[in-house]
């Protein structure tokens, strides 16, 4: 069935908010990908407090000239959705997770298409090196390793040494 023009708006409005409100967003083009899949993934985003929506390409290239990102030329062929930020503070994250999914299900079934990082849109190539960035809580993880590697290893001396001496 047909949307009414006012539907349009309320689905034209929710992207430009979307996109708006998130600190990155992600355009994806998803072919063969099933209901329990589909669910999967959805499930996933929410839990990390991420959006995923799904809607004609029409509206979305009118939501982006309305809000004024060039995007002429990125190819919006097929099936369209945008994952965005709701809840997460790192920006890395719908890119990482569209990515993720797209190895686990193969690439012809999720392809990134591009995206706005930063406030500036970006090209499929620069999404795609943005998703195999580790997430900000494993590279959190990787920094505090990394500065307490020193303190254990001289731990670890002083507790030969000790142990020799005692000996």
């Amino acid at each position: 069935m047909a949307k009414t023009r006012e539907q349009k708006k309320e689905i034209v409005e929710k992207i430009e908010g979307a996109i708006k409100g998130a600190a990155s967003s992600v355009f994806v083009h998803f072919k063969g990908v099933t209901v329990a899949q589909e669910s999967k993934l959805r499930r996933a985003f929410r839990a990390d407090g991420l959006g995923y929506t799904v809607a004609k390409k029409t509206l979305m290239r009118r939501a982006l000239d309305n809000l004024g990102h060039e995007h002429q030329n990125v190819p919006m062929d097929g099936e369209v959705a945008v994952a965005y930020n709701m809840g997460s503070n790192d920006p890395t994250l719908p890119a990482n997770r569209i990515h993720s999914f797209g190895k686990e299900w193969g690439p012809e079934k999720l392809v990134i298409l591009g995206g706005i990082f930063d406030g500036k849109f970006v090209d499929a190539a620069a999404m795609q090196e943005i998703a195999t960035i580790p997430s900000l809580m494993v590279l959190r993880g990787k920094l505090v390793n990394l500065i307490n590697s020193p303190l254990s290893r001289l731990a670890m001396v002083f507790d030969q040494h000790a142990q020799k001496m005692s000996s």
